[in-house]
């Protein structure tokens, strides 16, 4: 069994199918890649080139951008504070968020604040705020098709995902100089949000954990983006897209010695949204597991606390 790879063209030359293919991978795996998304490799290479040169920075200048008691929601996070939950050490990386662009007179605007942008590499704000954008967009189509598969409008949540806190998180994980560190690039752990989506990882490290307990390496080729589910869809969904542990491990040998980065981008609802079980995904076989709703913000607050960002 391997994580399937579909190609997103099919979505409106053969729409049908290509949902109940979608719906099948997700129903079993939790993660899909998808190929023909349409975004060019000039703009993932030029985006990675620009994130690399941040990452590049002394810790100095980097810490500047550091927001303590934000949760990280914006700027630089530094190496040694995220922790996957239930872990006894922290993830081996350091990484950056880029937010939604929104009003500051906007009623989300204390819950989501405004941007930092490093005044050290000009183009940032220009190539991570398309990347994010870009992404956007494809996670919309995505989540179109899933919402078709359980029987819902195919724009069920544009209007549920328009004012999205949304996360770009461009990761460095640098290159491992012990042997013997119990540290792993990236514990055990499910997403928080709707959908991620995993663009350009620059090595190896990638882990699903399967429905029989495995561990399956899924490292996409470079025209795939890996998408997965996130905590907030499974919940909404009633399991039926389940949102599966992964992890990102060290590498054997000489590799670790290199450093790993990717960037994901975590397709959050609306604040206001309130995660309140979907009735098509009810039944006498799969009663409600969560009779109690929550609003998205909440829920993600609860989950930061979890990992130790806030």
């Amino acid at each position: 069994m391997s994580i399937p790879t579909l190609d997103i063209t099919r979505f409106d030359t053969d729409r049908a199918a290509f949902v109940a293919d979608l719906g099948a991978a997700y129903r079993e795996w939790g993660f899909c890649g998808i190929r023909g998304h349409g975004i060019a490799q000039a703009q993932i290479d030029r985006a990675y080139d620009v994130f690399q040169r941040f990452f590049a920075l002394p810790e100095e200048v980097k810490k500047q951008y550091h927001v303590p008691g934000s949760g990280g929601a914006r700027g630089y996070t530094p190496f040694g504070i995220e922790t996957a939950k239930g872990a006894k050490h922290f993830d081996l990386k350091e990484f950056w968020h880029v937010g939604r662009e929104i009003a500051r007179d906007s009623k989300y605007a204390d819950v989501m604040p405004a941007n930092l942008w490093p005044s050290e590499i000009a183009e940032f704000r220009e190539v991570a705020y398309g990347l994010y954008t870009t992404l956007d967009q494809l996670g919309s189509r995505v989540l179109s098709a899933l919402a078709l598969h359980i029987d819902l409008p195919a724009d069920w949540f544009a209007d549920k995902t328009n004012s999205g806190n949304s996360i770009l998180r461009p990761i460095h994980y640098p290159p491992i100089t012990a042997d013997d560190i119990p540290n792993v690039r990236a514990g055990a752990h499910e997403d928080i949000n709707l959908i991620t989506l995993l663009v350009g990882a620059s090595a190896a490290g990638l882990e699903v954990l399967s429905r029989k307990g495995e561990w399956v390496a899924f490292t996409a080729d470079a025209d795939t983006i890996v998408v997965n589910i996130g905590d907030m869809l499974q919940r909404l969904t009633n399991h039926v897209y389940p949102s599966t542990t992964h992890r990102v491990v060290n590498p054997p040998g000489e590799a670790a010695r290199k450093p790993r980065y990717s960037t994901p981008f975590f397709l959050h609802p609306n604040p206001d949204f309130m995660i309140a079980t979907l009735p098509q995904c009810i039944s006498a076989e799969n009663p409600n597991r969560y009779p109690q709703p929550i609003s998205s913000h909440e829920y993600l607050m609860e989950r930061l606390r979890e990992i130790k960002l806030v």
